[in-house]
């Protein structure tokens, strides 16, 4: 069947792999993949190189990085053994494209594609200018989530997914506000947690659930969110959180909701630096009391803010392919993911959006192994950052360690 290898059509055989590909395209860029180049799709995924080519007409290209750091050791394969903790996914950026459709159905709602596959494409963000525009994409998934019914199965079906990439903890975020006038808070919240409780009594996957005020919303509105999900603390809402168009909607605004949050038992973490400035992040940390910091991208561009960052040992909710597609870096390549956790940072890998960008969590452990050049060891450590950055009380995060700190043991990844 024909592939495209940067353009240039090859014949190969049904099963064969993309490396066989690029080496019928051009057999210097086959042996560069071993050292200085990587493959991505025609979306710009990145992928593995021994991956089998897919359906006949398949895009590839493939990039030569100026990284020349080796061998890339581990396989997607390999990763997605790997034992993984998430603390930054939106549970509205990450429904399956069959679910999309059947929730549409029911509920007489266009969607931008009938069939799975080209919902997924259509769903996928990659014209998208700035982060405002990368949000549009949230309104369609959006509009099939405005009942009970739905916030619950698309949660349930969410741990269930993440659960088979072996992801033993995860905190997955939404905001109750975008679900009203069709549901009340209390109900937009008892949905989620009752899919979540079903899921994990099925997988035994550990799951935070973390409500998100909206930066463009008014600010009483925050504060309102803040004091319904105080009620559910103990039913499994871990924290509170800030999302939305970042730029010109400041932090500081919603500090009375993040103050009832904190006093009220709740962890506080805050989207910041994805589409706005450092100043962003200081107005997280300082104005609204944040213990971590979505995104966090554009940190280093306040030097002296980096380093309070890591001597307060603030972590970072990162997300590779997410902040491409904001355009808050040109490429994977250029992303500071590498040299925060160099400088100390404590990084963790997220999806942030898995159907809007693509993505598993496996892929961005990849990308980062691939492209970034982290080692086996650095990315053990991410997964143990991740642990430890984790909102749970004391004396479930040292079980978290432990369990997954023996399982990255048997794989191979100790740090």
């Amino acid at each position: 069947m024909r592939v495209f290898i940067n353009d240039k059509a090859v014949e190969v055989p049904r099963g064969a792999r993309v490396r066989d590909a690029v080496a019928q395209a051009d057999d210097g860029l086959a042996r560069l993949l071993d050292s200085a180049a990587y493959v991505t799709d025609a979306a710009g995924r990145t992928i593995d190189a021994g991956d089998a080519v897919g359906e006949a007409g398949s895009v590839y290209r493939v990039v030569v990085s100026a990284r020349r750091e080796g061998k890339p050791r581990l396989t997607k394969d390999a990763l997605r053994r790997w034992p993984k903790v998430e603390l930054h996914v939106h549970l509205d950026g990450a429904l399956r494209p069959a679910t999309m459709l059947e929730l549409a159905r029911a509920q007489g709602i266009r969607l931008p594609a009938d069939t799975p596959d080209a919902l997924a494409k259509a769903m996928l963000v990659r014209d998208a200018k700035n982060l405002e525009e990368y949000l549009q994409k949230y309104e369609v998934t959006l509009s099939v989530l405005q009942t009970a019914q739905a916030l619950e199965r698309v949660a349930y079906e969410f741990i269930i997914d993440k659960a088979a990439e072996n992801v033993r903890y995860v905190e997955v975020r939404y905001s109750p506000l975008l679900h009203r006038p069709a549901l009340t808070l209390a109900q937009a919240i008892e949905a989620p947690l009752a899919g979540i409780r079903r899921a994990v009594a099925e997988t035994g996957t550990r799951v935070g659930l973390i409500v998100c005020a909206m930066r463009t919303k008014p600010p009483a509105e925050s504060l309102e969110l803040a004091r319904v999900a105080a009620e559910y603390r103990s039913a499994g809402v871990t924290a509170f959180d800030l999302a939305g168009a970042e730029r010109g909607f400041p932090a500081r605004d919603h500090r009375a909701a993040f103050e009832y949050a904190a006093a009220h038992g709740m962890a506080c973490t805050c989207h910041a630096g994805e589409g706005d400035g450092p100043h962003s992040i200081q107005q997280a940390l300082h104005d609204v009391g944040a213990q971590r910091i979505g995104h966090g991208t554009r940190l280093a561009e306040d030097p002296a803010l980096l380093e309070e960052v890591v001597a307060r040992k603030i972590p970072l909710e990162m997300c590779l392919t997410s902040n491409v597609h904001t355009h808050v870096v040109a490429s994977v390549a250029e992303h500071p993911f590498k040299r925060y956790f160099q400088q100390g940072v404590v990084v963790t890998l997220n999806t942030d959006g898995p159907l809007t960008d693509g993505i598993t969590l496996t892929d961005e452990y990849f990308l980062a192994h691939a492209v970034l050049g982290l080692s086996p060891d650095d990315l053990a450590q991410v997964v143990l950052n991740g642990c430890e950055s984790a909102f749970l009380p004391e004396y479930e995060k040292v079980a978290l360690v432990s369990r997954v700190q023996s399982e990255l043991d048997r794989e191979g990844g100790t740090p």
